[in-house]
């Protein structure tokens, strides 16, 4: 389904993987992954990055954001599967993924962009999700319209072309009891 918004060009597919297959892949991420609790550094301030994470890619690929630099761990075996159904469905050939563990409703990202240099201009971001259904937020950096997309389980959420230059997205916090969700944010790092 295609998310009417401008300067945006963003599909959602709440299905892309079953229900039992989300299940089985939620424990195997949450088991398998060498998951990190980095420092991140905000307003001169360091502090803990307020989720889990982990990033996997060719060659030891690094991504650098908010003044952090992460090298790649070799492609595990379910993330190689999964990358290979995403890249496919999406025609487009991603060599990276970051994986954000996101422990309860405390656990969040705050407004940003994926527009860091290493992207490439006018990039494609595919999102996998596991795990619990979360709300996940778009606002346009300069009209300010505002767009929430529930994320379930199993759901394969895409932003490409203009989307990045001209939107911000999060994942608030919330004050209700939310279960672990997993999400991976696959990418093409260029170089």
């Amino acid at each position: 389904m295609k998310i009417n918004c401008s300067d945006a060009d963003i599909e959602y597919i709440e299905n892309f993987y079953s229900s039992d297959e989300a299940r089985v892949l939620f424990k195997e991420l949450g088991q398998n992954l060498a998951w990190r609790h980095d420092d991140i550094k905000l307003f001169g301030k360091v502090m803990k990055i307020p989720r889990l994470q982990a990033w996997y890619g060719d060659n030891n690929l690094s991504y650098r954001y908010s003044n952090m630099t992460l090298t790649a761990e070799p492609w595990a075996a379910s993330l190689r599967a999964l990358k290979a159904k995403v890249s496919d469905y999406c025609q487009h050939d991603f060599n990276a993924v970051l994986a954000n563990l996101y422990r309860n409703q405390q656990d969040s990202v705050g407004w940003h962009s994926d527009d860091e240099p290493e992207l490439g201009e006018m990039p494609t971001i595919a999102s996998l999700s596991f795990g619990a259904e979360r709300e996940f937020q778009l606002k346009h950096i300069v009209t300010k319209e505002k767009i929430t997309i529930s994320l379930a389980a199993g759901s394969l959420l895409i932003m490409k072309g203009e989307t990045q230059d001209c939107w911000q997205h999060c994942l608030p916090k919330r004050t209700k009891a939310i279960s672990p969700r997993i999400n991976l944010t696959f990418r093409k790092i260029c170089l």
